[in-house]
């Protein structure tokens, strides 16, 4: 259950007038906040997009961490904390694996072409971003999944795991949020993903999961198309 009341630190950070969050739709509007250095606030869902040719000059090897292959990449930004939680996890006998990084927009054609043409255009919509609206373009988005195991989407619910459930308890002291959290589908706009973690830094991350929001109606709060 969501908290009643928000604390006096949350309340100087969202604004205290809101324009209501906007229902689930799709179309093709710029995001407001999508410079290189609002990686933090960008909003990004089935409404909000970024530009073609928005690709972070700072992206490094996932594998600096011990994971993913070579040609997996995140923001130079992230990785510190990702070495850290991969670490923790390591001495909690927890063994996590990236399955997917950074996306270009092209990639992200390709990608959702080929669940358009698994599943159809509907289901794809639940499951996969249009090209420009996947978070994994702002090269702060990684999808995990068990060491030696498969893709996670393809187990029930891999927040039963070990590593899941591992995941979805301490992800937020090293800055990462699920995005699309369990039960939560009309305000995210996207299926569930316990799977699917953002990277947004440890203050932010602090504060989303204190608000009880999704990471998505936090954004929408925090940035300039939330004020009234």
């Amino acid at each position: 259950m969501r908290p009643m009341f928000l604390s006096l630190a949350l309340l100087t950070v969202l604004p205290a007038v809101a324009a209501p969050l906007p229902v689930c739709g799709y179309e093709d509007r710029p995001a407001t906040l999508a410079g290189y250095d609002d990686w933090p606030h960008t909003l990004l869902d089935t409404l909000y997009r970024l530009p073609e040719g928005y690709a972070p000059e700072d992206l490094v090897p996932v594998s600096d961490a011990g994971v993913g292959t070579g040609d997996m990449r995140v923001r130079g930004v992230a990785m510190p904390d990702l070495q850290a939680l991969l670490a923790e996890a390591e001495a909690a006998e927890v063994r996590l694996e990236v399955q997917s990084a950074y996306r270009s927009y092209e990639y992200q054609v390709q990608t959702f072409a080929y669940w358009v043409a698994q599943d159809g255009l509907g289901a794809a919509l639940k499951t996969s971003a249009r090209p420009g609206h996947s978070e994994h373009q702002l090269g702060t988005a990684l999808d995990f999944r068990s060491a030696d195991g498969p893709a996670a989407w393809e187990l029930t619910d891999w927040h039963e795991t070990p590593e899941g459930a591992w995941l979805a308890e301490n992800a937020t002291r090293f800055g990462f949020v699920m995005s699309y959290p369990k039960g939560e589908e009309a305000v995210t706009c996207y299926s569930y993903e316990p799977w699917h973690y953002r990277y947004v830094g440890r203050e932010v991350a602090a504060e989303v999961e204190a608000s009880g929001l999704t990471l998505r109606e936090w954004l929408w709060r925090r940035g300039s198309h939330g004020a009234g």
